[in-house]
């Protein structure tokens, strides 16, 4: 149960993009849109990520071998995997001859579950709870997305949306950020995961035949057995957001799901009795074991050299329609059918360093957006900003989804490219293809370039809540001719609003 990084001189091609889940994901199409947000991996390559970390983990776990506990708990499985949303994976689970409270689940399907867990459950609808919890996390993507924004946190977005450099493969991202030591990052979610993974999780146990209130009545529960024993709990509270708040969460919940037809598996009682015989592992693993991730190693000073803009623009369409814009006729455009980014730059404006990583050092780069945080971080997220008239101090104060959408794209850029600084007060209102927009200054020094560097971002409202975006980049000394070439791009550009959310639709998690 339980970043979108420019880059040096803006590596930001496809940040989160809107993709069918199903497009297969290689060096030439990386970005896809999951039900939690940016994801770099395909379904399949969550399977494949999962058996491999699977392994990593029964080498270190004590791992119950007993065939009628693994049968029972795997039968509970089936039951609840029959009724998970979003991709079918192979989901199984083993037991961990651990007497902890706790339970995890892997990339693409493989779920573990402590005996400690298995024997302090009352029912089975409590164990039941737990595991659909898990498997809602599998099920929503929540591990390789955050191993996808892990990612971003040491590469940069240079890879997505046409600027893919020659290293761009799975096993590039996963070494990256420390190979498969990396299991930390696909177990430590954010408290809106959790959230979303309960509601996911109850209405999976709904539909499975068992009440969802029993994962609230679990919950409960480990708060007195917080106080009776905290060892068996800490890296269960560490990882999770507080019980009582959950609690009052998945009550409403199950409310609201209504009457559940009681079906179970049957024999918990015999399996904790069978548990009861069973000696306990001498070594009480932790895992996975906390390591350091990998680092990408950034070139010395590139110098950027590149052409005037072209007076005569051509026009551009965007794969999937989303969009179309001009841009100038000795300019290249990079764009791929599998997500809605593209850049533009001339020759000499996208460089690639030492490690493969494909640049944007002058360019402008186009694409959707919907916002990584839930409602309750871009809030808080937003009061320490300075550079927009988005943030309003009152404690029940609103915005507009515009406004947050714009400041969560924001904080992405400033959170993982801690060169740039957004200009205080640099905010404006802009009307883009007749549409409600804002455009915000930044600027910095490129480790990549080692030149100052300035960075406007444009955002347009859709009617969805999200936003299409335009970054324009260039080392400052040829700001003035790339901020002509980009408002005059700007003026062109006709936006397909339902174009972007035909072939999959993500609903921003709220709280």
């Amino acid at each position: 149960m339980r970043r979108f990084i420019v880059a040096p001189a803006i590596m930001l091609a496809g940040a989160m993009a809107t993709a069918p889940l199903s497009t297969p994901c290689d060096a030439q199409s990386t970005v896809r849109r999951s039900p939690s947000g940016f994801n770099l991996f395909s379904v399949q390559q969550d399977v494949e990520i999962g058996r491999q970390a699977a392994v990593e983990a029964e080498q270190q776990l004590p791992i119950l071998t007993d065939r009628a506990t693994t049968q029972y708990l795997n039968q509970i499985i089936q039951r609840l995997a029959a009724q998970a949303p979003g991709a079918k994976y192979p989901y199984s689970i083993k037991a961990v001859n651990a007497t902890e409270i706790n339970a995890f689940s892997l990339p693409g399907g493989p779920m573990y579950v402590n005996r400690g867990l298995v024997t302090t459950a009352r029912n089975e609808a409590e164990l039941a709870g737990v595991l659909a919890h898990e498997m809602a996390h599998v099920a929503l993507r929540h591990g390789t997305n955050q191993a996808s924004k892990a990612y971003l946190a040491q590469a940069g977005l240079g890879i997505l949306g046409g600027l893919l450099g020659s290293k761009s493969n799975t096993s590039s991202i996963v070494n990256a950020v420390g190979g498969f030591g990396l299991n930390a990052v696909f177990l430590k979610f954010s408290r809106d995961d959790e959230y979303q993974a309960d509601a996911t999780g109850a209405e999976i146990m709904a539909k499975a035949g068992y009440n969802p209130v029993a994962m609230a009545d679990f919950f409960t529960l480990l708060r007195a057995e917080q106080g009776r024993d905290p060892s068996k709990l800490e890296r269960f509270f560490s990882d999770h957001p507080p019980p009582a708040n959950r609690e009052a969460r998945i009550r409403q919940l199950a409310a609201n799901l209504g009457t559940v037809q009681t079906r179970e598996v049957g024999g918990l009682a015999t399996i904790q009795s069978r548990l009861g015989g069973v000696a306990v592992a001498t070594s009480q693993t932790q895992w996975p074991t906390t390591t350091s991730p990998g680092t990408v190693a950034r070139p010395e000073n590139i110098r950027v050299t590149v052409p005037a803009p072209s007076s005569r623009y051509v026009k551009f369409d965007q794969p999937n329609d989303f969009f179309s814009i001009q841009y100038p006729s000795n300019w290249r455009s990079f764009a791929t059918t599998t997500n809605f980014a593209a850049s533009f730059a001339p020759e000499g404006g996208v460089v690639e360093t030492s490690e493969g990583t494909a640049v944007m050092a002058y360019g402008v780069i186009i694409n959707h957006y919907a916002p990584f945080n839930g409602e309750s971080a871009r809030r808080a997220n937003s009061l320490q900003r300075n550079y927009a008239p988005f943030e309003d101090r009152r404690e029940n104060a609103t915005r507009g989804s515009l406004e947050e959408a714009t400041d969560d794209l924001i904080y992405q850029v400033l959170a993982t490219n801690t060169y740039l600084r957004a200009e205080a007060g640099s905010a404006r209102a802009e009307e883009i293809d007749g549409a409600k927009g804002y455009s915000v200054l930044l600027s910095g020094r490129s480790p990549t370039t080692g030149e100052d560097e300035r960075v406007t971002a444009y955002t347009r409202e859709l009617t969805d809540g999200h936003v299409l975006y335009a970054l324009c980049v260039a080392p400052s000394r040829e700001w003035t001719s790339l901020d002509q070439t980009c408002t005059r791009m700007l003026r062109t550009l006709i936006v397909n609003d339902d174009a972007a959310h035909r072939s999959t639709r993500v609903t921003r998690p709220r709280q």
